[in-house]
């Protein structure tokens, strides 16, 4: 039979406990590796001034939402940058970011292969307001 536990006259301490402290507290674990195959999306905006055609990987809980805050951010951009992008001009002469039209083309599974899908469609589309054609 085990012993019963002995207790000190202190009835707040306790004498015997197993020893529970977390020795592997401080230990680093080995960063998490950066998902390859992440879903992304070929969208257009369109502006009166012309439209655009980029990909931005789905961050946001749903597709639209993803777009919307990548329309939002090259919205940002253009007004606080000063870049002589197309794309930043035409942003510039708009009110609100509200006036983007979106249109989201494909959804791609991979960087990689939406980029090259990318290519593709701005070939086929030939969108006034994208400066990098690379690959074109």
């Amino acid at each position: 039979m085990a012993n019963p536990p002995q207790y000190s006259k202190d009835p707040t301490v306790d004498l015997v406990l197993p020893f529970c402290y977390n020795m592997g507290m401080m230990e680093q674990k080995a960063p998490r590796k950066k998902r390859a195959d992440r879903n992304h999306i070929i969208y257009e905006l369109r502006v009166p001034a012309g439209n655009y055609i980029g990909v931005t990987a789905k961050t946001e809980s749903t597709v639209l939402k993803s777009v919307r805050a990548r329309a939002a951010k090259h919205f940002y951009r253009a007004k606080t940058e000063s870049k002589a992008w197309t794309l930043c001009i035409a942003l510039r002469e708009l009110a609100d970011k509200n006036e983007i039209e979106i249109v989201v083309h494909e959804i791609v599974r991979g960087k990689a292969d939406a980029h090259r899908r990318e290519v593709e469609i701005r070939r086929a589309v030939r969108p006034t307001l994208n400066t990098d054609v690379r690959g074109d």
